[in-house]
């Protein structure tokens, strides 16, 4: 069982961990934004500018689903974690 001071601190650096890697997914997905804005505005006709915002769409809904899962397995980790240091999910071999 953790001590109340040590849970603190590790519930605090398990939220730093989830809050950056949120901001990783924003980082990427703006300059994934960016690169499909630049592909649309140099396109020589709608249906090139048509493809590269089709194309966008695409890769940011496999980007989105596999940044959900990410963050779900981050907080159901911590979720365990928390449990086994209160003594709920405690292994006894």
């Amino acid at each position: 069982m953790l001590e109340p001071n040590k849970a603190a601190k590790q519930s605090a650096a398990q939220a730093q961990s989830l809050n950056a890697k949120v901001l990783d997914h924003a980082e990427e997905n703006v300059r994934e934004a960016f690169k499909a804005l630049r592909a649309a505005a140099g396109s020589s006709s709608v249906a090139d500018v048509l493809k590269a915002q089709g194309d966008y769409v695409k890769e940011q809904s496999a980007r989105s689903m596999a940044q959900a899962k990410e963050i779900g397995e981050l907080i159901a980790n911590f979720g365990r974690s928390a449990m086994t240091g209160w003594g709920g999910f405690d292994k006894k071999d």
